[in-house]
């Protein structure tokens, strides 16, 4: 399946912060020596986050940047409106099933987890001080985002123009400009609901 991803500072920074827990827990499960349901989960899940960040075009872009010092032009595509804007641009990056799911399952084993460790009032202080409190949140929020069914419109105008090793320039027409306004409403609205300021802040950079 093909996903839109934004070339987005927000999506990209909640995207690598899954890399640090998704390790830990998988090293606490090794650590205990036990094979487990829970070990090969995470496990599969850290393969298909790779799978994906290998994707992203702001990770595209860094590590060709970081690979050389005169490095190939990476992969780019500048987005317009009917106006002439500039628009934040949007990727179109394929995603395999068995990636998708093996994330999925990992997120439905977080949010298990947050159900046993949920205190109740009197026992306020059962939950492990060093338990990331908004992981689950940030992984569902990133995995709405992929999951986020793309324009037909959108996506069929941005597919065939996909750059290899160059800049390409892409003017929106009307109705895909009106497909792109909403289709990345909801992206921030996923990404920074919850918090006014962070939603503002987010929301500004597609206007």
């Amino acid at each position: 399946m093909y996903a839109l991803v934004p070339d987005d500072p927000v999506f990209f920074a909640k995207f690598q912060s899954l890399e640090e827990p998704l390790l830990r827990h998988l090293y606490r499960l090794h650590s205990a020596g036990l094979e487990s349901d829970d070990e090969r989960i995470l496990s599969d899940a850290y393969d298909g986050w790779v799978q994906v960040l290998l994707k992203l075009p702001l990770w595209s872009r860094w590590h060709s940047e970081e690979a050389s010092a005169d490095p190939a032009p990476a992969e780019r595509c500048t987005m317009h409106s009917v106006r002439g804007d500039q628009l934040t641009s949007l990727y179109p990056i394929e995603l395999t099933a068995v990636d998708l799911g093996h994330l999925a399952a990992c997120l439905d084993l977080f949010v298990e987890a947050d159900k046993v460790w949920r205190p109740v009032p009197e026992q306020a202080c059962a939950e492990p001080p060093d338990r990331e409190e908004s992981l689950t949140d940030v992984f569902r929020r990133v995995m709405e985002v992929l999951l986020l069914p793309p324009p037909p419109g959108l996506l069929g105008a941005l597919r065939p123009v996909v750059p290899q090793g160059s800049v390409v320039s892409v003017t929106l027409l009307a109705e895909q400009e009106t497909e792109y306004r909403r289709f990345c409403e909801e992206i921030v609205t996923i990404l920074s609901s919850g918090d006014t300021f962070a939603y503002c802040s987010h929301r500004a950079m597609y206007l």
